[in-house]
This record gives C-alpha cells, sequence and structure tokens, in this order.
C-alpha cells in the first residue's frame, strides 16, 4: 500500500507504513512533552513495539475502511500524523484529527493539510461533513479548525481524561457547500 499526496513544494501527506516506525517514534519522543499537553495516549507510546502497533492497527482501519492515517512530510521530513479519525459513510460524515510537532508549528503546515483532507472529503468521498473535536482550552488546535471554516457545533462536557484532568472538547463542523 503506497500513497502519496503533494499538498504544495514544500508538504505532503503520505500513509502511515511499517518502514517509519523508528522515524516516527523519534518524532513522538522529541515532542513527548509537548504532545502531552493534549493527547492522552503520550503516557502509553514509549517503545518501537508500541509505535508499531499503532501503525499495525493503522493499516488494519484502512483496510476496513473505518480510518485514514496519514504522516505530514515538510521539505522531506516527517512533522506530524493526520486524517480521518473515523469514516461514517452511512452518515456521510467524517472525522479529522491532527497533531504536528511543536517547531514546526506557526507556518501554517496544518491549516494546509486540513483544508486538503476536507475538500478530499466531499470531492472524492462522497462525504457532506467533516466533524473535528479539540479540548476547549487548545487554542492552536481551535484557531486551525477555524480558519479552514469550522463552526462552532457545541462543547461536550467531560470528554476526555488527559492525565488525570477531566477536559471539555469544543465540537466544529464544516459541510459541504
Amino acid at each position: 500500500m503506497q500513497f502519496t499526496q503533494r499538498i504544495d513544494d514544500e508538504l505532503e501527506l503520505a500513509f502511515l507504513q511499517m518502514s517509519m516506525a523508528e522515524e516516527f517514534k523519534q518524532l513522538v519522543d522529541d515532542n513527548r512533552e509537548y504532545l502531552s499537553q493534549w493527547m492522552p495516549w503520550t503516557k502509553d507510546a514509549n517503545t518501537l513495539a508500541d509505535t508499531e502497533k499503532f501503525i499495525k492497527d493503522s493499516i488494519a482501519g484502512f483496510k476496513d475502511q473505518k480510518t485514514i492515517n496519514v504522516v505530514i512530510v515538510y521539505n522531506g521530513k516527517i512533522v506530524g500524523i493526520t486524517g480521518y479519525n473515523s469514516i461514517l459513510p452511512e452518515v456521510k460524515k467524517v472525522a479529522i484529527g491532527y497533531w504536528l510537532a511543536a517547531e514546526c508549528q506557526g507556518k501554517g503546515i496544518m491549516t494546509r493539510c486540513v483544508k486538503y483532507l476536507i475538500q478530499n472529503a466531499f470531492d472524492n468521498m462522497g462525504m457532506e461533513k467533516v466533524e473535528i473535536e479539540a479540548a476547549v482550552e487548545n487554542k492552536l488546535s481551535r484557531a486551525v479548525i477555524e480558519r479552514v471554516g469550522g463552526t462552532l457545533e457545541g462543547i461536550i462536557k467531560n470528554a476526555e481524561n488527559l492525565h488525570g484532568k477531566i477536559v471539555d472538547h469544543a465540537v466544529y463542523g464544516v459541510y459541504k457547500a
């Protein structure tokens, strides 16, 4: 299974492959403290075996047409991940998730990736809604969603246990025009 989608001269998305395991694990290790602010899985993803299991599960999710995880490649280097966390053709909806290395923040990388994924969902997957959630206090993530045209649909109280702290999520929708 090979897939690479060029977004622009600097940026491409590529299916997460087992051959990327070591580089991806190193990216998580290098950004663990930063990511742990918003990602509860960081405490459980410590070994190469953990990374390989995540990749294996990602490939299985793709084969089952339930999820699609792609790494973000910026100037030839893996700098994050995004994709469809859930694909629900019965209601014509996908949910997008993402994270990006701390050093790559503020360059428009995630905005460009999410714009591409939204357009792809509408144009190539037959979807009518894209949903994106972020912790209410995660201002950077919420800004990405708002830049790509997301409309705040509501707040889910007690949505996630983030290392012992219960956080609320803001839920946004983007609808096919």
